[in-house]
């Protein structure tokens, strides 16, 4: 005998084969959202959503039943309560069904209600962002959302790193770009800042790698996961003032180190996400990309290839040269490659993903260890077919001299940096570290095409809420 349960409980008891018989029936009782309700006059239908589960309970109802009126009267968006019989359904669409004996009105949704029975355009449902997990895209992105975190989580504490937190106020701007958001209490900064909260300028951190390498130097292994903010006016479907990384930080570690446990964890993350959400991913692959299964199962089973950045530079200008069309055609040694370049990469030439490794060092950050040949850097991005780039890396300079060298060429401030300098100085050791955007790996596994459809509120140029 069922008391009250949740459509999850009732879906997985389904699942893994129920010891109840066809026709026994138990009673059950659960909370939720009406999501459709079907009548013909005599027997009514309600599409049931509790939040447990991507998959709707149906509900039925018969005429002259004691809930008939109320039932018949539901719209989309009302809340209820339902008590009656869980039935086996052999053959149905459901595989189960709720033969309905009372149900309660919880709240009664008004009619400007603005999700009806239809599909709604990604644009139109920006516009009402705290209504969108109430649809089915929505809820199956922010519960990929909430296990890809977990098994981040999961990935790193299993391996020993320790999870440490960097501040979101910082001093310092980690890739030396500029591009921040000013933290203030002052309304007049005509005087500067040495009446300010701080008495130095401070800003919304972009990274929290500088903070992390140091709990490395003496945890060894270790990994951040917060919030991160750029104040890059990049109005793309891949840029958002405010979105989520994780920053693993590995000691006496070099960049092959570095790969390794980024391919290990990239597929962690989507094995796990295929485990746990398999009716959302099976709406993905039907609804949003039909080769999504396919090209995420390919990259669970298959070694990450491994190319050079001059390597790739010549195969892009091979491919111009046979007939290949980019937007970007001046294709030359030292440029910071576009979009299409990457997708070029890993979609054509090695079909999967891809670590591009030796960047020029004028094109990548300050703290990027040095190379021998004197031009490149120990740094590589991880692309992936259909998004690009997911992942930055690169093994930390851990030379004084170099890092200094390359923090004045670029006219950085060295007082803002004293205590990442002094790392240098008191025992460093070779480390390297990554950084992946949340958002970048859920657009990756639902095969959502925009940033703004994977964060509930998302902060671009122009926009806020």
């Amino acid at each position: 005998m069922f008391e009250f349960v949740t459509a999850r409980e009732l879906f997985e008891l389904i699942q893994v084969g129920s010891q109840i018989e066809k026709d026994q029936l138990e009673y059950v009782e659960l909370d939720g959202w009406v999501r459709t309700n079907r009548n013909n006059g005599s027997i009514g239908f309600i599409e049931l959503n509790d939040g447990t589960y991507f998959k709707n309970v149906q509900l039925v109802y018969n005429k002259g039943d004691e809930s008939y009126d109320l039932c018949a009267s539901l719209n989309t968006g009302d809340a209820i309560n339902a008590y009656g019989v869980f039935k086996i359904t052999d053959g149905g669409k459901q595989p189960f069904e709720i033969i309905l004996k009372k149900a309660t009105l919880v709240s009664k949704c008004d009619p400007s209600y603005p999700l009806q029975k239809k599909r709604h355009g990604f644009e139109f449902l920006r516009e009402i962002a705290h209504l969108r997990p109430k649809t089915n895209t929505f809820a199956a992105v922010f519960r990929v959302r909430s296990v890809l975190a977990m098994a981040i989580h999961e990935f790193f504490q299993n391996q020993g790193f320790v999870y440490v937190n960097g501040p979101i106020i910082t001093g310092n701007d980690c890739e030396g770009a500029g591009e921040t958001f000013t933290v203030t209490t002052l309304d007049d900064l005509s005087k500067g800042y040495k009446d300010d909260f701080y008495g130095k300028h401070t800003n919304l951190t972009v990274s929290a790698q500088l903070h992390a390498e140091a709990y490395a130097q003496c945890f060894r292994d270790v990994y951040t996961f917060g919030p991160t903010f750029r104040a890059e006016k990049s109005n793309t479907v891949r840029h958002a003032a405010e979105f989520w990384m994780v920053e693993p930080e590995i000691a006496f570690a070099d960049l092959d180190d570095d790969m390794a446990l980024i391919e290990d964890m990239v597929k962690y993350c989507i094995t796990t996400v295929l485990e746990e959400c398999p009716a959302e991913m099976e709406f993905f692959n039907k609804m949003i990309d039909t080769s999504l299964l396919e090209r995420l199962n390919h990259v669970v089973n298959s070694k990450f290839e491994v190319m050079t950045y001059t390597q790739a530079i010549e195969t892009l200008s091979k491919a111009i040269e046979n007939g290949v069309k980019f937007e970007n055609k001046n294709i030359e040694w030292g440029m910071d490659l576009n979009s299409e370049h990457e997708k070029y990469l890993c979609e054509q030439v090695v079909k999967g993903p891809l670590f591009l490794i030796n960047y020029p060092k004028e094109i990548k950050s300050f703290y990027m260890k040095q190379n021998a040949d004197g031009k490149t850097v120990a740094a590589t991005d991880l692309l992936v077919p259909t998004v690009g780039e997911i992942i930055g890396c690169s093994e930390r300079e851990a030379d004084l001299d170099k890092l200094l060298e390359a923090m004045n060429i670029r006219g950085m401030n060295i007082d803002d940096y004293t205590d990442y300098i002094s790392l240098r100085k008191f025992g460093s050791v070779p480390h390297s570290g990554f950084g992946l955007g949340l958002e970048r790996i859920i657009m990756y596994v639902t095969g959502v095409q925009n940033i703004r459809d994977v964060i509930l509120y998302p902060r671009t140029v122009g926009t806020i809420s």
